[in-house]
């Protein structure tokens, strides 16, 4: 922790040194949380301003496809957290798995599911100009959010290592200069409650403050029969605390500290589809379908985190330009269990032969240090640019149990006379190192015409240091799980890379422009902390590169009655970073891993008509064909009974004995819709005799079929589906107060938000049970939201 404050010192050092007494005339009102510093431009009605770049510009003359979504069109459409997020985002899609550690974002298809804390996301996520250092921090609730940016494509040369599909970047509110106070309570069905405030103003003529807070308890919507307890809900608090302090017209310090904390019962699956006798025999009372919501298993999983984040960002305006450092510490801690063998079994039973077990989980530990300091052109020039340094260092550690109890004969269901407990321990400690330097410009060389480049020269290095025991430690009378035997080992990768951009943008006037680029990405060395790695011979999972191409128009008319983007895309993957089955389809064991190339195309168009006075009609497609070719994948689990065992197996073809295995060319990637489609009409009008506005808003959201497991299992798909919400209300003059009534799912529609084959009693010729994650709208409910503003 002293290392932390002391570079935080050292970062506001940087920009003290370089402050003489500059009379500038530029306020310091518009600087802080996660801007570059910059007075922002002059805006029309309808403008937004975005930091994609690290710079204060209008969405309209950035030439990059970014989707900006502000604090009120959260507010309306109900979205509450990041995996809400994708229902304003055509281009962004969610995946849940079993915990927070297995969630994750795509963009345009592309994105890393992740299991092992030694490999970092796709996705970048950015709060407040600081990168989480781990995907499983990004995925939290929203409270005093004043917008989010998406960028959509390759951002390494701005943003680094882990940003190779785009980035989710989240701008909090800051402090203001004149007193503020809001709040906002959520009551909805099957025991939903959410409530949040922040208060904000002046503490003095120079320092200003402003703290905001949320607290959530969110039932679960899945019943568990055995324990009597719903499931997949959660309990979650957190506040944010942010000090501006403006020391002279141009130069301002900004402190933030952030703390959140969740307890949730998650996550559990449920039976979709059932066909074995003897799971259903050891699933009493359960009904498997595609609309069930109930599970039978004596323990509950669970997944609780805590997380905290101390940044200072400090901000000199030099009045051409303005140098800005931030420096953040990150800790993030998680401790989860997740229950896998799906029946009532408080005592080991015979199953047929299949190990059960409760205890399968353990406990992260993350702690990280980032510092950059960079320099930004200020306002619309000739020549704008943007350079800077950037280091970061991050420890992780992985702690696991597995438990498992055997029973090799005796009545299916009944109590076992003698069971065999088998166990593995691991501990895993990934530490990682990267620095970088880093510029990109913008140059008007004729006309309207402006060239950009951009590159972004970084070293890395990251090492693993893992010990496993087989059997556990804490169970010495065990014996181990087979291919969990004890090992230990010590490994480390580093590399240099250097990745930019290039490209040029038109601008037909103010309100119109068109752009093309080409960048090269990359995402950096990983390791395996899981405890089916081999910690003494694991090999790295070797880098991930891109090259996309980009070309795209933006406009907007000068009444504001339209504003539309629209972007083509190319990208090429090589090395990508994936999860994958390196066991059996009966025994497997998931592993982070490379798979060959893969390769996303299409093309976006997003908008807003206003058509009328009051009227506004949001609109968004995407289509994005996101393929896979990979050799040596595993085959879905009911294919293994049909293996190809002649030479040169023909392209998508399971091949092999035993553990069939099959060359994928063209596949398709999980999670991966080719169409995204939303449409999102909002209508305001004066109540006559009253000093109110009523309101409503219809939202329609459709998604093309999609599968969720990389071996192209056409049993784990999700049929194309829409989702319908709506809602209806009054607000205030000025829009002090609000109420609104919503109803989510309005249609009903039940979906997936993953699927699985059951680990019970799986094999090759029982393949047909089914298991599904769902999320709480994937069936309709109705609440209301009360806000208020001072």
């Amino acid at each position: 922790m002293s290392e932390y404050f002391a570079s935080l010192l050292a970062g506001a050092a940087l920009i003290a040194v370089a402050t003489p007494a500059l009379a500038q005339n530029t306020s310091a009102g518009n600087l802080g949380a996660g801007n570059s510093g910059a007075a922002e431009p002059a805006l029309a009605p309808g403008e937004i301003v975005v930091t994609a770049q690290k710079r204060a510009e209008r969405l309209q003359d950035v030439p990059v496809a970014v989707s900006a979504v502000s604090a009120d069109s959260l507010a309306r459409a109900q979205i509450n957290d990041t995996a809400s997020l994708s229902r304003a985002v055509p281009s962004l899609t969610f995946q849940q798995g079993a915990g927070s550690q297995s969630n994750g974002f795509r963009i345009r298809g592309v994105g890393s599911q992740l299991f092992s804390l030694g490999v970092e996301a796709s996705v970048s996520t950015v709060v407040d100009g600081v990168v989480a250092a781990r995907a499983t921090q990004g995925f939290s609730d929203f409270a005093d959010i004043e917008r989010i940016e998406v960028l959509r494509g390759p951002q390494g040369t701005l943003f680094g290592k882990n940003a190779t599909a785009g980035v989710v970047s989240v701008i909090t509110a800051k402090p203001s200069r004149k007193p503020t106070a809001s709040m906002e309570a959520t009551v909805a069905e099957k025991g939903e409650y959410r409530v949040k405030g922040t208060v904000s103003g002046p503490l003095s003529e120079t320092v200003a403050g402003r703290i905001s807070a949320y607290y959530n308890d969110v039932d679960g919507y899945i019943y568990n029969v055995a324990t009597k307890r719903n499931v997949n809900g959660s309990k979650a608090w957190g506040v944010r605390g942010k000090l501006l302090w403006e020391a002279s017209e141009n130069l301002n310090f900004l402190a933030s500290a952030d703390y959140r904390k969740s307890n949730a019962l998650c996550c559990q699956s449920v039976a979709v589809q059932t066909v074995t006798p003897a799971v259903i025999a050891l699933s009493p009372g359960i009904t498997a379908s595609p609309t069930n919501r109930q599970i039978i298993d004596d323990a509950d999983s669970f997944n609780n985190e805590s997380q905290y984040t101390f940044s200072l960002e400090s901000n000199l305006d030099l009045g051409s330009a303005t140098i800005t450092s931030i420096s953040a510490y990150q800790h993030y801690q998680n401790v989860a269990n997740n229950v896998v063998d799906r029946i009532n079994n408080p005592l080991p039973i015979y199953t047929g032969g299949l190990a059960q077990f409760n205890q399968n989980g353990g406990e992260i530990g993350l702690n990280s240090f980032s510092q950059e300091l960079r320099i930004g052109s200020n306002g619309k020039r000739d020549l704008t640019y943007v350079a800077g340094v950037f280091y970061a260092t991050t420890a992780v550690t992985r702690d696991f149990l597995r438990r498992q109890a055997l029973c090799t004969a005796g009545t299916l269901g009944e109590v076992c006379a003698a069971p065999t407990y088998r166990s593995v321990f691991s501990h895993a400690y990934n530490k990682s190192d990267s620095i970088s330097v880093f510029g990109q410009l913008e140059y008007r060389v004729v006309g309207n015409l402006k060239l950009l480049g951009g590159a972004r020269l970084q070293h890395e290095r990251t090492s693993v240091e893992g010990v496993r025991y087989g059997p556990a430690p804490q169970y010495p009378t065990d014996v181990a799980i087979p291919g969990f035997g004890a090992v230990s080992g010590y490994r480390s990768a580093s590399d240099t890379a250097l990745t930019g951009k290039v490209g040029a943008k038109y601008e037909f006037n103010r309100n119109a422009q068109t752009y093309a680029s080409y960048t090269r990405g990359y995402k950096g060395y990983g390791f395996n902390t899981e405890p089916a790695t081999n910690f003494a011979t694991q090999a790295p999972v070797l880098p991930e590169y891109v090259n996309a191409f980009e070309v795209g128009f933006k406009g907007r008319t000068a009444d504001n009655l339209l504003n539309v983007t629209f972007a083509a895309f190319l990208s090429n993957y090589s090395n990508l970073q994936v999860l994958a089955n390196v066991g059996t389809p009966i025994a497997p064991a998931f592993a982070q891993t490379n798979a060959g190339k893969s390769t996303t195309k299409g093309f976006e168009v997003e908008g807003t008509l206003r058509p009328a006075e009051g009227l506004s009609v949001g609109f968004g497609v995407t289509y994005a064909k996101s393929t896979i070719t990979a050799d040596g994948l595993s085959c879905p689990l009911q294919y293994q009974t049909n293996l190809y065992t002649g030479a040169n197996p023909p392209a998508n073809t399971c091949y092999g004995s035993g553990s069939g295995q099959q060359n994928i060319v063209n596949g398709r990637l999980p999670y991966a819709p080719e169409w995204r489609v939303m449409v999102s009409p909002r209508y305001e009008a004066d109540i006559p005799g009253t000093p109110l506005t009523g309101f409503g808003q219809f939202s329609v959201n459709y998604q093309s079929r999609q599968i969720f497991d990389i071996s192209q299992d056409p049993m784990l798909t999700q049929k194309p589906y829409a989702m319908v919400d709506a809602s209806v209300g009054v607000q205030g003059p000025d829009k002090h107060y609000s109420f609104t009534v919503f109803v989510r799912n309005l249609l009903n529609q039940n979906y997936y938000s993953s699927m699985a084959h059951t680990s019970l009693l799986a094999s090759a010729t029982n393949a047909n049970d089914l298991t599904a994650f769902v999320n709480k709208d994937a069936n309709r409910y109705f609440g209301a939201t009360f806000g208020a503003k001072f």
